[in-house]
């Protein structure tokens, strides 16, 4: 039975991951200070799991919780590009200085694998689609440069210490859990929270804006193959679904969903915002066997459920 820490197991996805570890018949272990994520994301699994309340700013604490663990998949991050535009410091405080505690006290205790949330900020905007894993990297925001420092930490740490590492590259995961009660949450939670409340939502920029939207289950299935996938320590992969959609078109499936007649409203477009984004998923799919499960009308039905029950509580 394989110990497994989720670093950020509070959060959105680490809620998610940890149900789907404790499935396969793993043992869990969670580190969160609960800044962003929150212990009733938990409640479903809290007597199954260790919890350990610290941040991974806090080498002591990392230390702790990495004691004894096999695998650790490290999600303890800041998000958001706005965010880290207006305080770069912390941003790269948390995201670049919490991932290099993880590191080294995995490489001090033997831990097998570090798998690390990375972002598909970090590609920028360039013009070519869909992005590959051997791209020149271009990032346009200080969260966008941290996610990439992380990764090179991860290469440097494969590398000259002989800690395996793996680095997967998120493409706008949604799901169950995803916070709308934030200034900066993502766009699919804000959308949700808006038409189930009546509000009108924000569109910022003209809405053509496309966008690889990954379901958090399939986020998951990466992230648990990247454990385990033989071959693969020191390399990065796209984690999407592998198609684009408009925001405009997301929209209209959302109020669709809600059965609501509302009309968004359109903002200037925010700084740092990337314009089109695409994955290539062929390398994930190839070394990890990696296979998104849900289309973006699977995905977004079984998240508006889950939102239609709760956003009372949450919104």
């Amino acid at each position: 039975m394989y110990r497994i820490l989720v670093t950020g197991g509070a959060g959105f996805i680490g809620s998610n991951l940890c149900e789907g570890l404790l499935a396969k018949g793993c043992r869990v272990r969670v580190l969160d200070n609960l800044s962003t994520g929150k212990i009733e994301n938990l409640e479903g699994v809290i007597g199954s799991i260790e919890f350990f309340r610290g941040d991974v700013r806090d080498i002591r604490a990392v230390e702790m919780a990495v004691k004894g663990v096999d695998y650790i998949i490290h999600l303890a991050a800041l998000g958001s590009v706005a965010r880290s535009i207006e305080d770069p410091f912390t941003t790269n405080d948390v995201n670049v200085n919490g991932t290099l505690n993880v590191l080294l006290a995995a490489k001090d205790t033997f831990v097998r694998r570090v798998v690390f949330a990375s972002s598909s900020s970090v590609y920028g905007d360039t013009p070519v689609l869909p992005k590959k894993e051997d791209m020149p990297p271009c990032p346009r925001s200080p969260y966008a440069v941290s996610k990439l420092a992380g990764e090179a930490y991860c290469q440097v740490f494969n590398g000259v210490y002989g800690l395996e590492t793996v680095a997967l590259r998120y493409f706008n995961v949604y799901g169950r859990r995803q916070r709308p009660d934030s200034m900066y949450a993502a766009v699919i939670p804000r959308f949700m929270a808006a038409l189930l409340n009546g509000g009108r939502p924000v569109i910022y920029g003209d809405g053509e804006q496309r966008r690889d939207f990954t379901f958090v289950d399939d986020c998951n299935q990466a992230n648990m193959k990247a454990c385990f996938a033989p071959g693969v320590q020191g390399r990065r992969f796209n984690v999407a679904r592998g198609s684009m959609i408009s925001v405009n078109e997301l929209f209209r499936k959302l109020a669709r969903l809600s059965g609501s007649g509302i009309e968004p409203e359109y903002a200037f477009a925010r700084k740092g915002d990337v314009r089109d984004s695409l994955a290539d998923i062929s390398a994930a799919r190839e070394a990890l066997s990696y296979e998104p499960a849900f289309d973006m009308d699977a995905g977004l039905a079984r998240t508006f459920d889950w939102y239609s029950d709760i956003i009372g509580k949450v919104a």
